[in-house]
C-alpha cells in the first residue's frame, strides 16, 4: 500500500521520489505500507501551506477551533477500534492497549476542546490612576512536531490538538516506526472541518526532522523521543533562537515497603515493568524493594512474570507485544549482557524468542535482574525494553536516595499503607509524576506531564499547562487618563 505526505489538504508524494517500507513488528512479513522518504523540500512546502493557512486561522475564534478539536474527538471515538487495530499492526502493542491509546487521545480532544472557551488571561490593577493592565493568551505560529512510536495517537494529541485550539498551525514529522496512524489522524482531522494548510504531515527519517527543525518558518518545535535527540534539537533550537518543548527519557523507580498491599504492588509492577513491552518513558524500570519482604516478593513476582504471553498484539490473551524493530532489540540484548557481565543475577528471561510464533517478528522474553547496584549500567540507563531491575533498600530514606540517584526525573511511585511515608516520598522524590499505591504509568489527560532533569526541559503537556507551551503572552496597558503618566516616576512617594 502505498502513502502519501498531507501538505496543504492534499495528498501527496515527496518531491525526492524516495519511500520507506513500515513493517509490523510481529510478523515481519507483512508491509503495513510504503511511505514518503521526504526531504527538505517537502518540509518547506508544508510550512509554507502551514504558514499561509496561519494567517487565517488564528482570527478564527477560539470555541470555533475548540468545536472542530471536539468534532476529532468524536470520529475518534467512531472509528477507534479500525485506529487501535492499525496501531497494533504497525507498533505491536496489546489491543488493549492500543484502544487506551486511542481512548487518550478521545480525553484529549474533549478536554483540549473546552479550553477554547477559557484560555484565561490576567486583569492586574495599575500603579497608575484611570489606567487599566491586560494580558492574553496568543499563539506562536507554525509549531513542528516531532513524536515517537510508542504512543502513535495519544501522544500526537498531546501537542496538536492544544496547539490548534490556541490557534496555530502545524507541521508533525511522525515516527517512521508508526507513520499509518499519523494518516489516519490527517483524515479524522480533515473530515472534522479543519481548513486546507492548518494541519501537515511530511514522513521521513532524522533528514525530515532536522529539515524541520531548522526551517525560519517554525517558530516552535515539541518533541516527544530519545534524550540524545532531544539534547540535539535543544542545541538547535538555542542556536536559532526558537521556543522548543522536550519530553525525553525516563528510569523511573517503584518504591516497595513492608506494609505495602503486596497483591496490589505485584499487579503495579508487572504492568509498570512490562506494558508496552517496557517500550514507555515513563515504564517501571527500577524496583526499589525493601530488604524485609525481597525473598518471598520476587518469588511472586518471578512467577507472575513467567506466566505472561508474549505475542501478536493482535491475539486474544496476549500481554506482552513485540519489540519495535531490530535495531531495539539488538539494544535491548546488549544491556542484558552487560547486566550479566556486570554481576546482576538474572532471575527471569533475558534471551529473544525466535521459535514457532516468533520467528518473523521481534520478540523478547520478559526479564527480571536481581542485585543491581547504582553502579551497574542497568541502574542508570534507560533500555526501552521488557526489562527490570531490581534493588534492594533498607528503609525509605534509602529507597528515595536510590530513586533519586538517576539522571532522569520523570515517573515514580511508592506502595505503602503509611500516610507519612507516602507524603515524604511525594515530597521527597525528584520527579515530574509521583504515584501512590499504582504504578509509573498511567497518566490522565487533564493533569500536567513532563519530569525533570534530563527528562525535559521544564514544560509540562497535559492539562491547562501544555497551553504554556503552544501560547505566547501579551501585556496590555490602556490609559484612559487623558495624561502622559510615566509608570514608575508618577507615582507619589
Amino acid at each position: 500500500m502505498q502513502l502519501l505526505n498531507y501538505i496543504a489538504g492534499q495528498w501527496v508524494p515527496s518531491r525526492s521520489g524516495r519511500t520507506f517500507r513500515n513493517l509490523n513488528p510481529a510478523d515481519t512479513r507483512d508491509c503495513v505500507g510504503e511511505f514518503p522518504l521526504s526531504s527538505a523540500e517537502d518540509v518547506a512546502l508544508a510550512v509554507e501551506a502551514a504558514a499561509e493557512a496561519y494567517r487565517s486561522w488564528r482570527l478564527v475564534p477560539a470555541p470555533q477551533r475548540g468545536e472542530i478539536v471536539r468534532r476529532a474527538g468524536q470520529l475518534l471515538r467512531e472509528r477507534k477500534e479500525e485506529l487501535a487495530r492499525a496501531m497494533v499492526r504497525e507498533m505491536g502493542k496489546p489491543l488493549v492497549e492500543a484502544r487506551g491509546d486511542v481512548q487518550e487521545a478521545i480525553d484529549t480532544a474533549d478536554y483540549a476542546a473546552s479550553e477554547g472557551r477559557r484560555l484565561f488571561g490576567y486583569t492586574t490593577p495599575s500603579e497608575l490612576p484611570n489606567k487599566v493592565n491586560l494580558s492574553f493568551r496568543m499563539p506562536v505560529g507554525v509549531c513542528g512536531i516531532i513524536t515517537a512510536w510508542n504512543f502513535p495517537i495519544a501522544v500526537p494529541s498531546w501537542k496538536i490538538f492544544p496547539a490548534l485550539v490556541a490557534g496555530n498551525t502545524i507541521v508533525w514529522k511522525p515516527s517512521e516506526d508508526a507513520p499509518l496512524c499519523a494518516n489516519l489522524l490527517a483524515e479524522i482531522l480533515q473530515e472534522a472541518g479543519l481548513p486546507p494548510g492548518v494541519f501537515n504531515v511530511v514522513h521521513g527519517d532524522a533528514e525530515a526532522g532536522e529539515a524541520l527543525v531548522r526551517h525560519p518558518g517554525v517558530r516552535l518545535i515539541a518533541f516527544t523521543g530519545s534524550t540524545a535527540v532531544g539534547r540535539r534539537i535543544a542545541t538547535l533550537c538555542g542556536e536559532l533562537n526558537k521556543k522548543c518543548s522536550l519530553e525525553m527519557g525516563g528510569k523511573n523507580p517503584l518504591i516497595v515497603l513492608p506494609d505495602a498491599d503486596l497483591d496490589l504492588a505485584l499487579q503495579g509492577v508487572l504492568w509498570g515493568a512490562f506494558g508496552t513491552s517496557g517500550q514507555r518513558c515513563t515504564a517501571t524500570s527500577r524496583l526499589l524493594l525493601h530488604r524485609d519482604i525481597a525473598e518471598h516478593f520476587l518469588e511472586r513476582l518471578c512467577a507472575a512474570t513467567q506466566q505472561l504471553r508474549v505475542g501478536n498484539g493482535l491475539d486474544e490473551g496476549v500481554n506482552v507485544g513485540p519489540i519495535i524493530n531490530a535495531r531495539q532489540l539488538e539494544r535491548i540484548e546488549h544491556y542484558v549482557e552487560l547486566g550479566r557481565r556486570q554481576g546482576a543475577r538474572l532471575l527471569v528471561g533475558g534471551h529473544r524468542l525466535t521459535e514457532g510464533e516468533y520467528v518473523h517478528g521481534y520478540f523478547f522474553a520478559p526479564t527480571i535482574f536481581a542485585d543491581v547496584t547504582p553502579e551497574m549500567t542497568i541502574f542508570r540507563e534507560e533500555i526501552f525494553g521488557p526489562v527490570l531491575s531490581v534493588t534492594l533498600v533498607d528503609s525509605l530514606e534509602h529507597a528515595i536516595a536510590l530513586a533519586n540517584d538517576s539522571d532522569y526525573g520523570l515517573s515514580s511511585s511508592i506502595y505503602t499503607r503509611d500516610i507519612v511515608a507516602a507524603f515524604r516520598a511525594i515530597r521527597d522524590l525528584e520527579a515530574g509524576i509521583t504515584y501512590v499505591n499504582a504504578p509509573t504509568i498511567g497518566a490522565e489527560a487533564h493533569m500536567p506531564f513532563g519530569g525533570v532533569k534530563a527528562t525535559g526541559n521544564g514544560h509540562r503537556e497535559g492539562g491547562w499547562t501544555v497551553f504554556d507551551i503552544f501560547t505566547e503572552w501579551k501585556t496590555v496597558y490602556i490609559d484612559y487618563s487623558g495624561r502622559l503618566q510615566r509608570a514608575q516616576i508618577d507615582i507619589e512617594q
